[in-house]
């Protein structure tokens, strides 16, 4: 059965971190997304921040970091802001699907866990208006499930159409199903978006960490 998205994650929301906490290999992961980030780190984008796990290991090491977070489930959002309200946070409740998140106003933008609920086509136009809202030289870090075949991200994709098929949802609904892509694929729509290099920093189980970087100057 699915869910919509938001209402997914506001019936989980209490149990949500020590869930994700006790995932092999993710409290790993968010401390590598932290180290992975420019040292110079001022202004951050993190699309589906939910209740800000990302956010613990990215403060030790960047204190001051301005962030701007976007997620569809106000419930965690709230969590983030409990957590966090001594940060310089700028919490936007929306889906970042077709959202336009500015011109050159990040050094950085993250997500983490997230993309592998959209399409390929709303992926590639997320990673493109991220692109847009780097600054020259900014980089954009994506720690995400990963599948190792084509044929498994093929299954994903068709379970979950067909499965939108049947509840009737309509474009531009969102609901929760997981379609994982490889890493080769998610590499490809970063440079399809854009990007002028992208490549897969970590990985372990069926999580994997790609950094793609945005053209070093303004032609």
């Amino acid at each position: 059965m699915l869910e919509r998205m938001e209402t997914f994650f506001a019936n989980r929301v209490d149990a949500y971190e020590e869930h994700m906490k006790s995932i092999d290999g993710l409290l790993e992961a968010y401390a590598e997304m932290a180290r992975t980030l420019p040292t110079n780190v001022a202004t951050l984008l993190d699309l589906g921040c939910g209740t800000g796990l990302e956010l613990e290991e990215i403060f030790k090491l960047h204190q001051n970091v301005k962030v701007t977070g976007i997620d569809i489930t106000r419930e965690m959002l709230e969590k983030l802001r409990e957590k966090y309200n001594d940060k310089q946070i700028e919490l936007i409740c929306a889906s970042y699907v077709d959202r336009d998140f500015g011109l050159e106003s990040f050094d950085a933008a993250i997500s983490f866990k997230t993309m592998h609920h959209l399409t390929r086509e709303q992926k590639r136009n997320v990673y493109s208006a991220v692109r847009r809202a780097l600054k020259p030289g900014g980089c954009y870090i994506e720690c995400d499930y990963m599948v190792l075949t084509q044929s498994e991200e093929d299954r994903y994709f068709a379970e979950n159409r067909n499965l939108r098929e049947s509840h009737g949802a309509a474009d531009g609904e969102f609901y929760h199903y997981d379609a994982p892509m490889t890493v080769e694929n998610n590499i490809r729509l970063l440079y399809a978006a854009g990007f002028k290099s992208a490549e897969a920093v970590w990985s372990r189980n069926c999580a994997a960490i790609v950094v793609a970087k945005k053209v070093e100057c303004i032609s």
